[in-house]
């Protein structure tokens, strides 16, 4: 209180700045103030300890207040208070924090004086009567100082976490700014280099003087994202941010017309012709046209009506830290997790999932270029991360022998099949036949690992594609998924690293850079950048866009050599044609964040179908109990799946054990429909399928089906 408050307080109040605070005994406390004194009496001697170690945490802050009177006499004027509140009241609150610890210490040192006397009282004693009073002192003293020092952490703790989120706020500004002013001086020192080089270009090129000049008149500002959406005052000039790995590069939109007139006359690295670029005809211009549900190859034959909605999601909380404490540093899959951590999904029908935009692998069929077709490729493999971004459940992690079909020949010309192959580590193999001319196969391996504050997801193993018309054979490998916030905040994931595509009949060449999310970039989320080369090495097309939303492709007329960034790498100029866009990704269904997320294709994967195999996921209860919200039966259900399936485990563990002590061969589980060979292109063990699914669907004839449910 202030003076002026001090002067109309109710009577019997007691100035704490000047209270004398003392004890009697294990329950009393005298607080006294000049000619006034007060008797309290605690229930117990924990109670008044907590309650003198209170009043002189108050005491001090009252004697703080009245030194500081003078120092807040209210002359300065209400503006100039306002203007530095912002930054004075900050400190006044660290002040205050550092005053409370100072008199913790002060009480510290005073309760410990007190405890040391009384332990050498204690030692010195030599009548047995006397000792009970005064260990009943020692332990009084002891409490007292524990309690303190309880107090004084407590402040500690306060005073750090406001110290770091203060020192985090100020030094994550002072590192934007350094950023920002970092970025500018290296763009106007790239763009007047950029000047300078197309100039000289222009004069080798007198077909590239108009191009050249629009250019060069609004080069000021022209810098944008990678989406390829330009600004007003440049709408031709497009600058695409370097790949750190690979050679620095910059595009550069040109009109198409100027180079129809002089495509003969190009110099450089690498040419091309805009007459390849055909704008009525092309399979890229048709890309445009297409959607999920208005795709003229799959309106040839009537859809099977599908569901469209799901049970909502339940609302159950959960305390994640009571689980995850004892998680941290563990392979994921060897974790026995609830399902309210889960989808109702399995890892199989995810895998499938990645099939949503396969009309741009029957797009790339249609193509002549290997470089064009390679452009769908790489957009297909961008387009199976657009389902994640909001997906950050965790899928089922299948059993041994479960297998998942999609069988949509009819409807879409393709037919999948998954196998759950290996548990430990956890391996799938997956078969995709598409009667338009292509065949897709992988064998997937989830690495994943739980640190605490983030969980990084490494799928393991290679992706092929081959063209039946053509023979292209393509093969690439995922990158990693990082889920952020496990413990505290809002879950988000992130897609980085490299994916290199390469077509092994003709040797071209797609390298695709997912781009971390960082807090001070300034590039745009979830981007993706990469460039398409043949077997020379000569850049055909610019990739560019976001894995959560499209992909667009760019074709390169002319490269050159431009200048020298400020790490020390060259940088290349394609110029390229407008882009086209050659993946969207298709809306979310109404009510999605009610269901998981879910896109159209991923509501209908868990539907029920009759004539699948006994072990297909759509049987597999537990999951098909979650969905219907009904988590507390799924829990109870996935415990019965997993005990049966380590029972499973153990008993083949002891037919290895009776086989290796008799001398003979033990193979293990032997996959139902996949079978390991030494794959010819990569030279890895892979599982590839051996055929007979589909005809003992044809049959029904399962007798060969393990009984895994």
């Amino acid at each position: 209180r202030t003076q002026a408050e001090m002067a109309h307080t109710c009577r019997g109040t007691i100035n704490l700045s000047t209270a004398h605070i003392d004890t009697e005994d294990s329950c009393n406390i005298v607080l006294s103030n000049g000619g006034r004194t007060y008797h309290l009496k605690a229930n117990s001697e924990v109670e008044r300890q907590r309650w003198v170690t209170a009043l002189e945490l108050a005491k001090a802050k009252a004697i703080r207040m009245r030194n500081n009177q003078s120092d807040d006499s209210g002359d300065e004027e209400p503006a100039s208070q306002s203007d530095k509140s912002e930054l004075h009241g900050p400190l006044k609150t660290l002040s205050s924090k550092l005053e409370d610890l100072s008199t913790c210490n002060e009480l510290i040192a005073k309760h410990g004086a007190a405890l040391q006397r009384s332990l050498s009282e204690l030692e010195n004693l030599r009548l047995p009567a006397e000792s009970g009073e005064k260990i009943k002192a020692v332990n009084e003293r002891a409490t007292l100082f524990r309690i303190t020092s309880n107090a004084m952490i407590n402040a500690c703790r306060d005073f750090l976490d406001l110290a770091e989120s203060h020192s985090r706020k100020w030094q994550r500004l002072l590192q934007h700014e350094r950023e920002q002013r970092i970025r500018l001086e290296e763009t106007i020192e790239q763009l007047a280099k950029q000047h300078n080089s197309l100039e000289r270009a222009c004069r080798g090129a007198p077909g590239l003087a108009s191009a050249t000049t629009s250019i060069s008149s609004t080069a000021k500002g022209s810098v944008q994202s990678a989406k390829g959406e330009a600004s007003d005052e440049d709408e031709e000039t497009e600058y695409f941010d370097a790949m750190e790995d690979a050679p620095a590069f910059i595009t550069v939109t040109a009109d198409p017309k100027h180079h129809r007139r002089s495509g003969s006359n190009l110099s450089g690295a690498s040419e091309g012709h805009p007459e390849d670029w055909n704008l009525e005809d092309s399979v890229f211009e048709s890309s445009n046209q297409s959607s999920y549900n208005e795709s003229t190859c799959k309106d040839l034959l009537p859809k099977k009506r599908r569901r469209t909605r799901i049970p909502d999601k339940p609302n159950y909380s959960l305390n994640l830290w009571s689980i995850m404490k004892n998680c941290i540093g563990k392979e994921l899959s060897k974790i026995p997790m609830p399902v309210n951590f889960n989808e109702p999904l399995s890892m199989l029908q995810r895998l499938t999932e990645d099939l949503e935009y396969h009309e741009l692998l029957d797009k790339a069929v249609k193509c002549e270029s290997s470089t064009e077709q390679m452009c769908f490729v790489a957009a297909f493999s961008v387009s199976s991360y657009s389902t994640t971004v909001h997906r950050t459940a965790k899928p089922f992690n299948p059993l041994l022998g479960e297998t998942y079909e999609l069988d949509r020949l009819e409807e879409l010309g393709f037919r999948s099949l998954c196998e759950q192959v290996s548990h430990h580590p956890p391996a799938a193999a997956h078969h995709v036949y598409s009667r338009r001319g292509w065949t897709l196969w992988q064998e997937i391996t989830i690495a994943s690992k739980f640190r605490g504050k983030y969980l990084s997801i490494m799928p393991l193993g290679a992706i092929h594609l081959e063209f039946h018309s053509s023979g292209n054979h393509y093969v690439w490998r995922k990158v990693t998924s990082t889920v952020h916030n496990i413990i505290v905040g809002k879950l988000w994931i992130d897609q980085s690293g490299e994916i290199e595509i390469v077509n092994h009949k003709s040797k071209d060449k797609c390298q695709l850079k997912f781009t971390p999310y960082s807090y001070f970039s300034r590039d745009v989320p979830r981007k993706v950048t990469g460039v398409v080369s043949d077997a020379d090495g000569k850049a055909h097309y610019v990739m560019s866009g976001t894995w959560d939303e499209k992909m667009e492709c760019s074709k390169i007329l002319h490269s050159s050599h431009g200048s020298t960034s400020m790490e020390g790498k060259q940088k290349t100029v394609y110029q390229t044609l407008s882009p086209k866009v050659l993946w969207r990704k298709y809306p979310l269904p109404e009510n999605a964040e009610n269901m998981y997320f879910f896109s159209e294709l991923a509501l209908t994967l868990n539907e029920p179908e009759e004539r699948v195999a006994p072990t297909d996921s759509r049987l597999r209860p537990d999951q098909r109990l979650m969905e219907s919200g009904r988590w507390d039966e799924a829990n109870v259900e996935k415990q019965r799946l997993e005990e049966k399936q380590r029972a499973v485990r153990r008993r083949r563990e002891a037919e290895a054990v009776e086989a290796l002590e008799e001398g003979k061969d033990y193979e293990g589980y032997i996959p139902l429909w996949f079978e390991r060979k030494v794959d010819a292109v990569t030279g890895e063990l892979i599982c590839v399928y051996k055929g007979g699914y589909w005809e003992a669907k044809d049959k029904q004839d399962w007798s060969m089906c393990p009984d895994i449910f």
